[in-house]
């Protein structure tokens, strides 16, 4: 009886130590003493009484009570534990638990050291920040989300989730790239401006003569349809420019050692004009002067006229008669 009673007892306590775990786990409790303050959000959906107040992603305190102001906003009263030490300078984020919905409130500590806040400090709106609104954002992906299996999609929102409420660093780098490209794009405006209206200036001309275009892109497609249809030919052509340079090799193969032959006798040639040098000069000094007289000889016709002076010749016959023969010139043109 006394080892049941032991392990009775043991299993109660056991048992009450579980339950008491669980409901501290089910309430959301951070458990030890706290301290309270408020926060003035513009919009709170979805955050309840209960739920996480978190610092460098640790649970420090939890949501304590959700109001309204006169201005239509949201304040919300929160517990902190005293050891956790809160700062001037710190800003309280409402941030995605997960994706069915729950949020909770995540405190961001100054980056120095500054004077600790006076218990119920009250956050005002431009030190809170709201949650993202998911439905604006997959709103936007709706048409790529489309295309997705739902495994595809859950998984695509769930990185997107995490980006946006834990990937500050992604998140910053992201900003910076964009801030880095947007400044050097407004360093370079004017010379984006002078693109621009070249650009535009290009296109007026254009625009001014798209009919001669409209006549140059008609032509062009007639000659490349020509050219399409007359592809045969052309192939053929191609191919009998082929066999002609062949020919012309051969030829060129065949009058190599002939025209080798000739220009070798033209050196011989231009050696025996080098040697008679002066005689070629006398007769090309001389030539005009026998060419204008032999071209008055043959001024009447097709034959040449010349006046014999003198004419002498011996006769043999008749037999013992060796008489000469003669003319004596008498004409004035003779005598000189």
């Amino acid at each position: 009886m006394r080892a049941t009673i032991i392990k009775s007892v043991v299993f109660t306590l056991v048992t009450v130590l579980a339950t008491t775990v669980l409901a501290a786990t089910i309430r959301n409790s951070a458990g030890g003493a706290a301290r309270d303050f408020h926060a003035v959000f513009s919009d709170v959906t979805s955050l309840n009484k209960g739920d996480d107040i978190r610092m460098s992603g640790v649970k420090v305190g939890t949501v304590s009570d959700i109001g309204i102001t006169d201005d239509n906003l949201a304040t919300v009263a929160f517990s902190v534990s005293t050891s956790v030490t809160m700062m001037r300078g710190t800003t309280a984020q409402l941030k995605f638990r997960n994706l069915v919905g729950q949020r909770y409130i995540a405190l961001e500590p100054p980056t120095s050291s500054e004077p600790a806040l006076p218990v119920g400090y009250t956050f005002a709106l431009s030190e809170t920040q709201p949650a993202l609104d998911l439905t604006m954002l997959f709103n936007g992906f709706q048409p790529l989300l489309r295309l997705l299996s739902p495994d595809d999609v859950n998984n695509l929102s769930a990185q997107i989730v995490a980006v946006f409420q834990g990937e500050d660093v992604t998140v910053d780098g992201l900003l910076a790239s964009t801030a880095s490209l947007t400044s050097t794009l407004a360093d370079k405006d004017e010379v984006i401006g002078e693109l621009i209206t070249s650009l535009s200036q290009v296109l007026t001309t254009v625009n001014d003569r798209s009919g001669q275009l409209d006549t140059t892109l008609i032509t062009l497609q007639r000659l490349v349809s020509g050219l399409a249809e007359d592809r045969k030919t052309i192939g053929n052509t191609v191919d009998g420019l082929g066999h002609l340079t062949s020919s012309v090799a051969d030829l060129l193969d065949e009058t190599r050692a002939p025209l080798k032959g000739s220009i070798d006798s033209l050196g011989t040639l231009s050696k025996n004009l080098s040697d008679a040098e002066s005689l070629l000069d006398d007769f090309l000094q001389t030539l005009p002067i026998k060419l204008d007289r032999i071209g008055r000889i043959g001024s009447y016709g097709s034959w040449l006229n010349f006046y014999e002076c003198s004419i002498q010749g011996v006769i043999p016959r008749p037999e013992g008669y060796r008489g000469d023969l003669g003319a004596l010139p008498v004409a004035a043109r003779c005598q000189s």
